[in-house]
């Protein structure tokens, strides 16, 4: 399993409220299991979570059956890497926080692009207003 972010460090957890991850540990940590590379730690926001729903990822409606929440923008959430660069090529992406965000989405997503997203979250957003 990766342990490494795009930038070449430890991998950081991406979100604990709501639990996100594949494996729902709080990483973006990518397995042999994991075949859409739950690996992009993505900010949600309105136009992503809208993109999203588009294109038949819904990401707002809770699905308990698979411990999922349903989500929030401002929330940090693993993405998919293939469904995070459809959004970029759509003009849709969301913020990406690199350092919690695999090195195994780079097989999908090119470096560049997740760069321009790129955002440092606070551990409490709520302090952002």
């Amino acid at each position: 399993m990766s342990k490494k972010n795009v930038l070449g460090g430890e991998l950081q957890p991406c979100g604990t409220d709501p639990l996100t991850g594949f494996y729902r540990d709080g990483t973006c940590t990518v397995g042999p299991e994991d075949f859409g590379v739950h690996g992009v730690c993505a900010v949600m926001t309105t136009d992503f979570l809208a993109h999203q729903q588009q294109v038949g990822n819904d990401l707002v409606t809770p699905r308990p059956e698979w411990q999922f929440p349903g989500l929030v923008p401002g929330d940090r959430w693993c993405v998919v890497a293939a469904r995070w660069e459809q959004a970029y090529a759509d003009g849709m992406a969301a913020p990406v926080v690199l350092a919690s965000t695999t090195e195994k989405v780079l097989e999908v997503v090119p470096f560049e692009h997740l760069a321009e997203h790129a955002v440092d979250v606070p551990d409490d957003p709520s302090a952002l207003g």
